[in-house]
């Protein structure tokens, strides 16, 4: 054996009762799993790790993650390797970077700066999706399954107008969507509050799905309102995958804003109903209560057409500028949700200019509290002064919401977390050691166990990997070993890229990026592709 962790508690991914067992780990994959009292001989090997104390633990599976050029950029990725996640799932909310061409390249990079950075540290030399997994097979430290982002594919073919997509703009954009999953994508997301994607009709959404379904792919939609029109647009989502017939992921499940408290449970019974219907859906949440995202997503869907230059033009033009604030925070934006803006929960978390970074840490309606001035002028005057770059936090969260959708059987875990800005959501660096010790230990929302199987299994079973998500004999070793007495995020909201306590060892593919609490220099991660797909130097999940 390469490896022995001996004398672990076993939590092995599927919910069931711990159990104490050796792992012996080679290949790559976990070669023996032995009880006490199996009647086989204890095995050894050239490392022995005594795990004694210690919860063994499948590696996480981040469901929603924006760590597309952070991978890149920073293969070490230590942000999500500390945690004890060993997948991500990018090319999240309908906006990625492929398949692009030069021209839609350009202006993805400027309307999602906000998530990921300008790119400036990143080469791209890639069109295809295909192309883009080959760059993650360069090596990084943890693995990547990726969604074809419909906004981008929207760009391509229809542009960035608010128009629907003509029968001819439908079957190219279903071409392209194909071909990224037969080049190894798991699925499609799509950002239906974000330009372009919010022009699509259910239509062309029921359609790129058909495709998505005949190749055993997933949708993953950040859907129309996490807000005031939020059931609806859950249901809606639920009624796109029915006519499909396509496998739904419901991307950062919440409910958010003063009008939700208290309302998960109707959002449980709709999901119950399409389940006992048969509709194959499950979700992903992330245990805080602030959301993140940018400051031009709060714009009005009819302001954001024509792309980021357009947006620009508007918010220069004073007569625009007022139908723009009358949008945002007196009818309530479809950018938020159909709520309108309450600047006192919007903190500002990092910006492109680092001549802005006073903003950051601040809510909007503070920093024009300092400043003399009313809200709306100053998030304009940020929002073209940065190219609508900046980031923000919105603290409209309820705490009953968050628990009630984690207790749910479909439920998963995602970080949403964005790495860029000076103070992000901690979500980024925390996540999982926080449902660990905060909802599970802490609260006892979860037990452990279950808690691990959400944050495992269960969402391995989405991606359909059949060799992934399990403490099981034959299964590759991505692996975790954590201290369930005192696993917890470092990370919080004043110092967010604090690193996670009581997660000593992380193995990915059977190597150690995760050694003792530091990161090694280990690059094992790759791209993980769509079950059936075959080709490159990727990881095919079949």
């Amino acid at each position: 054996m390469d490896l022995v962790l001996r004398g672990a508690t076993v939590a092995d991914g599927t919910g069931a009762p711990l159990f104490r067992a050796d792992a012996g780990v080679t290949g790559g994959r976990i070669a023996v799993l032995h009880r006490p009292g199996d009647g086989r001989p204890r095995p050894g090997g050239r490392r022995v790790l005594d795990a004694d104390g210690l919860v063994l633990a499948p590696g996480f599976v981040d469901m929603h993650a924006h760590s597309d050029l952070a991978l890149l950029s920073d293969p070490e990725h230590f942000a999500k390797a500390a945690q004890g996640v060993t997948l991500e799932v990018i090319g999240q909310d309908g906006l990625s970077y492929a398949p692009v061409d030069d021209r839609t390249l350009d202006r993805v990079r400027r309307t999602i700066t906000g998530w990921h950075g300008d790119g400036s540290d990143v080469e791209f030399t890639w069109h295809s999706v295909g192309e883009y997994l080959d760059r993650l097979d360069a090596g990084t430290a943890v693995n990547a399954a990726y969604l074809v982002p419909h906004g981008t594919v929207r760009a391509m073919v229809v542009g960035w107008e608010d128009r629907p997509a003509t029968a001819g703009e439908l079957r190219r954009m279903r071409h392209l969507v194909a071909e990224g999953l037969a080049q190894g994508a798991v699925g499609m997301s799509s950002g239906l509050t974000y330009s372009p994607g919010r022009y699509a009709d259910d239509a062309e959404l029921t359609g790129l799905c058909r495709t998505v379904a005949a190749y055993g792919g997933y949708h993953c939609p950040h859907h129309r309102s996490y807000g005031a029109g939020a059931l609806q647009a859950y249901a809606q989502m639920v009624a796109v995958a029915r006519d499909s017939g396509c496998a739904l992921h419901l991307a950062h499940a919440t409910l958010n804003f003063p009008g939700n408290a208290g309302r998960a449970p109707e959002l449980l019974a709709l999901l119950d109903a399409a389940l006992a219907d048969g509709v194959d859906v499950t979700l992903d949440s992330y245990p805080y209560l602030a959301g993140c995202t940018t400051l031009a997503a709060l714009l009005p869907g009819w302001a954001c057409a024509g792309g980021p230059e357009a947006v620009l033009a508007r918010l220069r033009d004073d007569g625009v500028c007022e139908r723009v604030r009358y949008a945002m925070e007196v009818a309530g934006s479809d950018g938020c949700h159909g709520v309108p803006v309450d600047w006192d929960t919007v903190e500002v978390s990092g910006t492109a200019d680092p001549a802005l970074a006073g903003y950051t840490g601040r809510t909007v309606a503070r920093s024009a509290a300092e400043r003399g001035e009313e809200p709306f002028a100053v998030a304009r005057r940020l929002l073209l002064a940065d190219r609508l770059g900046t980031t923000v936090l919105q603290h409209v969260g309820h705490e009953e919401n968050v628990r009630a959708i984690m207790r749910h059987r479909v439920h998963t875990g995602g970080s949403d977390g964005i790495l860029v800005g000076d103070r992000p959501h901690p979500r980024a660096y925390g996540t999982f050691p926080h449902y660990l010790g905060r909802y599970a230990r802490e609260l006892g929302v979860l037990s452990l166990q279950e808690c691990v199987a959400r944050l495992t299994g269960r969402p391995a079973a989405r991606l359909r990997l059949p060799d992934r998500g399990l403490v099981r004999e034959g299964y590759r070793a991505d692996l975790v070993l954590f201290d369930p007495g005192t696993v917890a995020a470092g990370a919080t909201f004043a110092e967010p890229r604090r690193p996670p306590v009581g997660i000593p060892y992380v193995l990915v593919d059977g190597r150690f990026v995760i050694d003792g609490g530091r990161r090694t220099d280990a690059l094992p991660g790759r791209s993980v592709r769509r079950a059936g797909w075959s080709g490159g130097s990727g990881q095919a999940a079949s």
